[in-house]
Parts: structure tokens; sequence; C-alpha cells
């Protein structure tokens, strides 16, 4: 399986020392991570944004989205 490169998500930074590396949305300590599991937990973009106080929607949107897209690219394997 192919790993997203988080990298070019605009939404997202990882600085070593906070939360272990690990990618986050920018300005917070939210774990990208996180919200992937609280949308496999039957949450909505706007459920998370509201139980996590200090979210931009937006950036949460945006990750989401950025996610998305991935999947719409050829796997390396089909070419």
């Amino acid at each position: 399986m192919a790993c997203l490169d988080w990298s070019q998500c605009p939404a997202v930074e990882s600085v070593p020392g906070k939360m272990s590396g690990a990618w986050v949305l920018k300005g917070t300590r939210m774990p990208v991570a996180s919200i992937f599991e609280n949308l496999a937990a039957g949450g909505s973009l706007d459920d998370i944004v509201e139980w996590f106080d200090g979210l931009d929607r937006e950036q949460v949107k945006t990750v989401i989205e950025f996610a998305a897209r991935s999947l719409e690219k050829e796997p390396a394997y089909a070419k």
C-alpha cells in the first residue's frame, strides 16, 4: 500500500519534538490520524470541529480532500 506524502498537504506540519514528529494540523497538536479515526468511528467533519477546540474547519476539510485526491491517482502497479 502506498503511503501519502503529507509534506505536500498545506494544512499539516511535522515538527520534531511536537507530538513525536507526527503529522498534525498546522498550529495545533491534533494528529492527522485522529481525524480519520473519528471519521471511521462515524463522526462527520462538523462533529470533529465541534469536538476538538481550536480546529479550523477548512484545515480539516483540506486534510480529508488531500487524502481523497490521492485515491484518484492510478496505482504504480497498474501502469
